[in-house]
C-alpha cells in the first residue's frame, strides 16, 4: 500500500490584505520543504477569510426584529443572529448557541460564522468564492514554480449524532472531491449502487489533525504521495437538501432569509 505524509504549515499572523501564497512560501523555506508535482496544499477557512478581509465587528452590527426573535428563539447574540442571517441561504432551525443554516449548498452551523482565531468582538466569515481562490492559487503556483499541484479549502463541521468535528472540503481544485464507486464489486462480488468516496473531505480530516482547530497557528497543510489523479479538476459535488438523508428528513419548514 502506497503511504503519504502531511506536513503542517505554521505561518505568521494572517492579516486582512496578506498575501496567502507568500504565506506559504515562507512556511516552506522555514520548515525545509520544497514543493512538488501532485502535492496537497490545504488551507483553513478561517485564514483565507482573514486574508480577504471577512471579519465583522458585532458591535457595528444593527439587528433586524426577525434577528432579534431568532436570538431569542436559540438563545445567541441578536447582532450574531443577523450576521448569520444575511449570510444564510436557509435557516433550518437550531439548538442553544447555534443556528442551523444553508449556505451556498453547504449545510452548517451559523452558516460558517466563526468567533474563533478572530479579533475579540468580531467574527470571520466563509472565505468569498472559495472555488475560483482555489483555482486561482492553483494555476498562480503552476505558473510560478511549473508544479502541478491541487488546492484544498477547508472548514471544521460536526456530524450528526456525533461529538466532536472533522474536516470538510469547501472548495477543490486540481483533483476529484468525489470518486465514484459505482458499479465496482465488494469482496463478494456484488455491485456497488449508491457508494462514492469523498476524497476532497477525507483529505480535509486528515490535514486538521497537523492543522489543530485553537493556537497552534498551523493555517495550511502540505499533502504528499497521494495515489489521485491531478488535473482539471473544479469544484465540490453537492446534492440537492431534499436528496440528503439528513436535511431530507427534517420536518420544519425553512425559516428563508428575506
Amino acid at each position: 500500500m502506497r503511504q503519504f505524509q502531511i506536513f503542517g504549515l505554521q505561518t505568521a499572523l494572517i492579516k486582512p490584505g496578506d498575501s496567502l501564497l507568500e504565506h506559504l512560501y515562507a512556511a516552506f523555506d522555514t520548515q525545509g520543504l520544497v514543493l512538488q508535482d501532485h502535492d496537497i496544499i490545504v488551507l483553513a477557512e478561517s485564514a483565507v477569510a482573514t486574508a480577504q478581509g471577512r471579519i465583522i465587528e458585532l458591535q457595528s452590527i444593527q439587528p433586524s426584529e426577525e434577528a432579534r426573535e431568532v436570538a431569542l428563539q436559540y438563545d445567541i447574540e441578536p447582532a450574531l443572529a443577523e450576521v448569520v442571517i444575511q449570510e444564510s441561504d436557509a435557516i433550518v432551525g437550531g439548538i442553544p448557541g447555534f443556528l442551523l443554516s444553508i449556505k451556498s449548498g453547504h449545510l452548517l452551523p451559523n452558516a460558517g460564522v466563526d468567533g474563533s482565531n478572530a479579533p475579540e468582538g468580531h467574527v470571520t466569515l466563509l472565505p468569498a468564492d472559495p472555488d475560483a481562490l482555489a483555482h486561482d492559487l492553483r494555476k498562480t503556483i503552476l505558473e510560478k514554480t511549473d508544479c502541478v499541484v491541487a488546492i484544498l479549502i477547508i472548514d471544521s463541521r460536526t456530524h450528526p449524532m456525533r461529538y466532536g468535528s472533522g474536516g470538510v472540503a469547501i472548495a477543490c481544485s486540481g483533483i476529484p472531491a468525489i470518486i465514484d464507486e459505482r458499479g465496482r464489486k465488494d469482496l463478494f462480488g456484488r455491485e456497488l449502487k449508491v457508494t462514492r468516496r469523498a476524497v476532497a473531505d477525507n483529505i480535509a480530516s486528515a490535514a486538521e489533525l497537523v492543522m489543530g482547530e485553537s493556537d497552534e497557528q498551523t493555517p495550511a497543510a502540505l499533502v504528499r504521495g497521494l495515489d489521485i489523479e491531478f488535473g482539471e479538476f473544479e469544484g465540490i459535488d453537492l446534492i440537492a437538501p431534499d436528496e440528503c438523508i439528513f436535511i431530507g428528513s427534517l420536518k420544519k419548514a425553512y425559516i428563508t432569509p428575506p
